[in-house]
């Protein structure tokens, strides 16, 4: 599946969690190492906003405005990252990612490895379901595979633990990036 398929597979599943956070929630801790609810959601903020203007070949982002309600910024960030990966040309540039300079389609798919497993530990810190598509994850699970080891910071990327025997498909990707439960 190419990466804006399963950008597009992603969206629904990530909004439908950012719309059952409850803001009494935001303090709550993650599986996402150091980051609160909130701080998960200010990080995509972040990240939507330096990478949709990466994808649009900027090399300086707009300025995040934290002023306004959290839930609102996100909506506006992730759409304009979708926006712009979405644009003509987007995937074909080479976008400077955390780790280093990397073709787009590449980074379109390791945005979607962030988004899938950030709305776990969404999802895992507010109580809620999460049943993103299985070819999605089972995709996604493949690409971590390949690429997150040389990216493994203690961080963002943990060493993978074990999952529990019962583990979802999610869960054992959420395993794979470090991440419990």
């Amino acid at each position: 599946m190419e990466p804006l398929a399963q950008l597009d597979q992603l969206g629904p599943v990530l909004g439908k969690v950012v719309s059952g956070i409850e803001p009494t929630q935001l303090d709550n801790s993650t599986p996402c190492t150091n980051f609160t609810v909130q701080g998960v959601l200010e990080h995509m903020i972040g990240g939507a906003t330096t990478f949709a203007a990466a994808f649009r070949g900027n090399e300086t982002p707009p300025a995040v405005d934290a002023s306004g309600d959290i839930f609102s910024q996100f909506d506006s960030a992730l759409t304009d990252l979708v926006v712009a990966m979405h644009e003509p040309g987007a995937l074909d540039r080479t976008v400077s990612a955390p780790f280093g300079d990397v073709p787009g389609q590449t980074f379109a798919r390791f945005i979607v490895l962030d988004g899938l497993v950030h709305g776990w530990d969404l999802a895992t810190a507010t109580g809620q379901p999460y049943d993103p598509p299985e070819a999605l994850v089972a995709e996604v699970d493949a690409y971590a595979h390949e690429t997150l080891d040389p990216l493994r910071d203690g961080d963002t990327f943990a060493d993978a633990v074990e999952p529990p025997a019962d583990a979802t498909p999610i869960e054992r990707l959420a395993a794979y990036t470090g991440r419990r439960a």
